[in-house]
């Protein structure tokens, strides 16, 4: 049904466009903004949808494919498909932004229509990153939608928005340069800016290690991995709430997206060679970050912290999966790192996007994150108290939930690589209970700590719709992950046998 319909480039443009229009409605027509961005948003979701009941499983092929000549001088080309690693992606985006548009329909009091444009035109471009099938047309939707993000945190944030949205571009931005500097070589040496080209290269051994470092400048900072992870902190807790919601949700993916899309398949020998450089950085980041979060006092700080830590095990599942090829020779042993981390992602966004709107809903009633102005919410707020200890337990890898299964399946990878990996890797389950049950019990359990908290009101419909919607996802996921695996199986399983072949120039 959609063989000839360009499916997405309508999932990349149509909300670029809709961004236009906001911009042109102005300020005065507030109201006609959020509707415009709803209809718009829902739209794209629905459009999306497509993509993964048309999803042919059983094929590592790229799907939905469209190709156009863009700059024929240097063979780049308007080159879009997806496969199982990116469209899972690109639904958790569209879905994700409806949630966002929703999420900030009373919140935003000012600059309404430039604060919805700046999300609609960030979701094209998200999208535009993971359908991306040429370097260059990657490079530039890559590094286009560090501007939405820019102006909302910069526009509509904290006290300190400034500092914190200069730290965000100027992190982000340095690491993309060495990132551009391997595509160019890549393409001096292919004649081709295609990616999948670049998979099929043979390289030398160095060039294919300062390849693999450039590439891990780029996708470290965005993941963001210890130790280039300060900038995300400082961003959350600047960040409006809706902005939080998409940089935890979605642009970290981005970070582990670029491994798997560059790192891994372009560079397999270096990536062999180096494994222990990632999986080190990563069981830093699951036990040292998950510590610094039970000291925090600040809500959207711990939950930025223990973001960091939850993708540690992203990091973790993607190259753990050298080590347990190098000891065992089995590709199935490997596949539980790719298949966990994969899950991780799509969890993550739906874990971590919730407890940012729980924050939300409550800032949005006490104008308050630190967790010491709260206590008792449970009296006031039954019906959000027991949302936001779903997703509490969730965070901390609950059976039954999204956020045990990624979690499950790496630590069982990493038992294969060695145990000592699989014991430190664990330790998430204990620290993340730690600091993610000391704040639900410090927020809301125990007396009514003040006026402010006796005064709260409960969930309204909005808010309720919000927060019921990812509930079910969040315990879908965690009870029924066959469908998710089920699409990502044969990508990965490509995947791995691109990088269990040496490319080493004979």
């Amino acid at each position: 049904m959609f063989s000839d319909f360009p499916l997405l480039s309508a999932l990349i443009w149509l909300p670029i466009f809709g961004g236009a229009v906001l911009l042109w409605l102005g300020e005065e027509r507030g109201d006609a903004a959020r509707v415009t961005a709803l209809v718009v948003s829902l739209i794209t979701f629905v459009i999306s949808l497509p993509l993964f009941t048309g999803f042919e499983r059983g094929t590592a092929a790229m799907q939905f494919v469209e190709l156009r000549p863009w700059i024929e001088t240097f063979s780049v080309n308007y080159h879009l498909g997806v496969d199982g690693i990116s469209m899972p992606l690109i639904l958790l985006t569209t879905f994700i932004t409806v949630l966002v548009v929703i999420a900030g329909w009373d919140a935003i009091k000012t600059r309404v229509s430039q604060y919805f444009a700046a999300f609609l035109i960030m979701e094209g471009l998200m999208n535009g990153v993971f359908a991306a099938l040429d370097a260059m047309l990657f490079y530039v939707f890559w590094e286009a939608m560090l501007i939405p993000m820019f102006i909302i945190i910069g526009v509509w944030g904290g006290p300190r928005r400034v500092y914190a949205t200069v730290k965000f571009f100027l992190y982000t931005f340095f690491g993309s340069v060495f990132m551009l500097v391997s595509l160019i070589y890549l393409y001096m040496q292919t004649g081709s800016y295609e990616i999948l080209d670049f998979h099929g290269q043979s390289l030398g051994m160095q060039p294919q290690i300062w390849i693999f470092l450039a590439f891990l400048f780029a996708f470290a900072v965005k993941v963001p991995m210890w130790p280039v992870h300060t900038w995300l902190p400082d961003a959350h807790v600047e960040a409006p709430t809706g902005g939080s919601v998409i940089l935890a949700a979605i642009m970290l993916k981005m970070g582990g997206y670029g491994f798997l899309r560059f790192s891994l398949p372009i560079t397999p020998d270096a990536s062999r060679e180096l494994d222990w450089l990632i999986i080190a950085a990563s069981l830093v980041a699951v036990v040292y970050i998950g510590l610094v979060a039970l000291v925090q006092q600040d809500m959207k700080k711990l939950i930025a912290y223990s973001s960091i830590a939850h993708m540690g095990f992203v990091t973790l599942g993607f190259f753990i999966a050298f080590a347990v090829y190098a000891r065992t020779g089995a590709l199935d042993g490997a596949a539980l790192g790719l298949q966990g981390g994969m899950v991780q992602m799509v969890s993550h966004g739906l874990i971590s996007g919730a407890l940012f709107l729980c924050v939300g809903v409550l800032y949005d009633r006490m104008h308050s994150r630190r967790i010491d102005d709260y206590g008792g919410v449970a009296n006031t707020m039954p019906k959000f108290a027991a949302f936001m200890v779903l997703f509490a337990l969730a965070n901390a890898g609950l059976p039954g939930t999204s956020g045990f299964v990624g979690e499950f399946l790496v630590i069982l990878g990493s038992f294969q690589a060695n145990p000592w990996f699989a014991f430190l890797a664990a330790t998430t389950l204990v620290l993340g209970a730690a600091y993610t049950l000391w704040l639900v019990k410090r927020v809301l359990y125990g007396e009514v700590a003040n006026e402010g908290v006796a005064a709260l009101e409960d969930l309204n419909r909005r808010e309720f719709l919000l927060l019921g919607v990812l509930a079910v996802f969040v315990l879908l996921l965690g009870v029924w992950p066959a469908p998710l695996l089920e699409v990502m199986g044969p990508t990965l399983d490509h995947l791995l046998q691109q990088i269990s072949i040496s490319k080493l120039v004979p």
